[in-house]
């Protein structure tokens, strides 16, 4: 419990640091499911690296916050995320794209519902797609969970989810 207090601690530390005059970040929200069917909530910040030497169209999004895990099961889970991702922007700075990257997640237990991930550290697979609405973007992910095979039992898991990202 100390743990998740710690964590959640530090976002909110972060998040005040984003909305002051100094931050650069953004704020992304995503609410989903996972593929134990319980609730999965993802809070992070991120910001947005130009890539236009490499190509006018393409970004690399770095983000950090966390996830959080419900469980029908009282055994409820969260984990401290790490997140680069390549994003390819059609047409232009207002069109659609899509994202994928590999990350990191620090998972406070090494057990989510009937899945035993063996490792609180987890790669994260990300692939994404979204377009701009508002004064922001809404964006479809799909998360894989798993450690890589760094120890048996890999019992992975999928967040699929649906999340806003703020300019802040």
């Amino acid at each position: 419990m100390l743990r998740a207090r710690t964590l959640i601690a530090r976002l909110c530390a972060c998040l005040a640091l984003a909305g002051s005059q100094a931050g650069l970040a953004d704020l992304y929200v995503a609410g989903g499911v996972t593929s134990e069917s319980t609730a999965a909530l993802r809070i992070e910040l991120d910001t947005m690296v130009g890539l236009e030497r490499l190509h006018p169209q393409l970004d690399l999004r770095l983000a950090s916050g966390l996830l959080l895990l419900s469980s029908r099961e009282k055994d409820a889970n969260a984990a401290w995320l790490l997140t680069p991702a390549l994003r390819y922007t059609f047409a232009g700075q207002r069109s659609p794209f899509i994202e994928a990257g590999i990350g990191g997640a620090l998972f406070l237990n090494t057990r989510h519902e009937s899945r035993e991930l063996s490792t609180a550290f987890q790669f994260q697979d990300r692939i994404a797609a979204g377009l701009p609405l508002g004064g922001g973007e809404l964006a479809l992910s799909l998360t894989h969970y798993s450690n890589g095979g760094i120890k048996r039992p890999n019992d992975g898991f999928e967040v699929l989810a649906l999340g806003y990202r703020w300019a802040l």
